[in-house]
């Protein structure tokens, strides 16, 4: 069996449009790459196709993970179809203005400063929090699933809501800084309102192609870590299944259970930690004495309790 038809085997029953949209935007990935190799420009310091790398990254994970989450709907798959299928043409029409921004050599995102930037933004806005919408509802269907195997079933639960969260943490970007207000009371012109850094202005020094301030705190981070619990919990689950053969404490499915729901909770910390230090005005790569304590004892927490249940023989349902 060639790897193309065993892909369509396994992906049989899945929802076709978003795997599609997966697989198109893993083809745009190649192209943000190549387009970042051939034009030099950049944007506040950043390559100006950076963001649409990162954007048709993350969308390849995301529509991949929806379009499997859809076929494990017993119930309301009609509905979490054409919901799906609203979340593509949305994130499809806020990437084509992302992309129609950055070959001008302007921001997508805050930019206000001509009528026409102002107009995308709003635009933009709108269909985020559209999308923000279909995903909540997604989330509700998701939550009265029943599935078979527990881990799996906590895994995508905790997953879709933390994910929920996380896309809502982008909120705290579109808000206008303090500078912004000062400048705003003092009468003067707002070409951007909102920003990514905390502390700093826009633009300064950030880790390479994902751009996150090395200088201040960067409210992207709490943003995508967030977002990403709709993939690295069904992961966690998955490869606890996994590693059943080799553990055999393992094969209790109210163990794997637990054990993604500790890992449910260590990640509602990390986005906690992450936002805390962003909003501190603290660079991902420079974290002070308290932060470092509180990651340590995150980690702490859920290394003991994870301990615990491996060692419990305890069955108790979940």
């Amino acid at each position: 069996m060639t790897i193309l038809a065993d892909l369509r085997t396994r992906t049989r029953g899945w929802h076709p449009p978003s795997l599609y949209a997966a697989a198109a935007l893993a083809g745009v990935t190649v192209l943000c790459v190549a387009a970042l190799l051939l034009d030099q420009r950049t944007l506040e310091g950043a390559p100006i196709w950076a963001k649409p790398l990162k954007f048709a990254v993350s969308g390849t994970l995301y529509f991949f993970t929806w379009s499997w989450l859809v076929s494990l709907l017993p119930r309301f798959r009609r509905t979490a179809n054409w919901l799906t299928n609203g979340l593509v043409v949305l994130f499809a029409a806020e990437y084509v203005l992302m992309v129609f921004q950055a070959a001008r050599d302007r921001a997508s995102h805050f930019n206000t400063a001509t009528p026409l930037d102002a107009t995308i933004w709003d635009a933009m806005g709108k269909l985020i929090v559209t999308l923000w919408v279909l995903n909540l509802v997604l989330t509700v269907l998701v939550m009265l699933t029943k599935l078979a195997d527990r881990g799996t079933y906590w895994a995508v639960r905790a997953g879709t809501v933390l994910s929920l969260a996380g896309l809502a943490l982008g909120m705290l970007m579109t808000s206008p800084t303090a500078r912004q207000l000062a400048q705003w009371k003092a009468g003067g012109a707002q070409d951007v309102v909102g920003a990514h850094t905390v502390g700093l202005a826009d633009g300064g020094p950030g880790l390479p192609i994902l751009g996150w301030s090395t200088a201040g705190g960067d409210l992207r981070i709490p943003h995508f870590v967030g977002m990403h619990a709709l993939q690295a919990l069904p992961l966690l689950a998955i490869a606890l299944l996994a590693l059943t053969s080799r553990f055999p404490r393992l094969r209790d499915d109210v163990v794997r259970a637990r054990l993604v729901l500790i890992g449910a909770a260590g990640y509602t910390g990390l986005i906690g930690l992450v936002t805390w230090q962003a909003l501190r005005a603290q660079s991902i790569v420079h974290p002070d004495a308290v932060t470092l304590g509180a990651a340590a004892t995150l980690a702490a927490a859920v290394g003991l309790s994870a301990w615990a249940v491996v060692r419990t023989p305890d069955r108790v349902a979940v």
